[in-house]
């Protein structure tokens, strides 16, 4: 197995992980059940989980609000351009 291919794979699964963690957390608030901590999904979403994040906010609509959650709605975003601009510096001159 290559190693574009290896870190293909990590990518996928940090961000099902990271989608799933952010479902599970709705559910957890909407049960009115201890949370998942903010730590925890920023790091998730820091970790590679950027987009899983951000399909289980929009899908969930859960930490949406910019005014409750600016941590979220703009930092997630910051982390996916970063490691957008991470992956074109490592892959971009191949």
């Amino acid at each position: 197995m290559s190693a574009i291919l290896k870190i293909a794979l990590c990518v996928l699964g940090v961000n099902l992980l990271c989608f799933l963690v952010f479902g599970l957390d709705k559910a957890l608030a909407a049960g009115k059940k201890r949370r998942i901590p903010e730590a925890t999904l920023l790091t998730l979403a820091f970790l590679g989980g950027s987009i899983g994040a951000m399909t289980g906010m929009t899908v969930f609509h859960h930490k949406t609000d910019a005014r409750a959650h600016p941590v979220f709605v703009w930092g997630i975003p910051a982390i996916f351009l970063l490691e957008l601009a991470g992956l074109a510096a490592l892959f971009g001159g191949k």
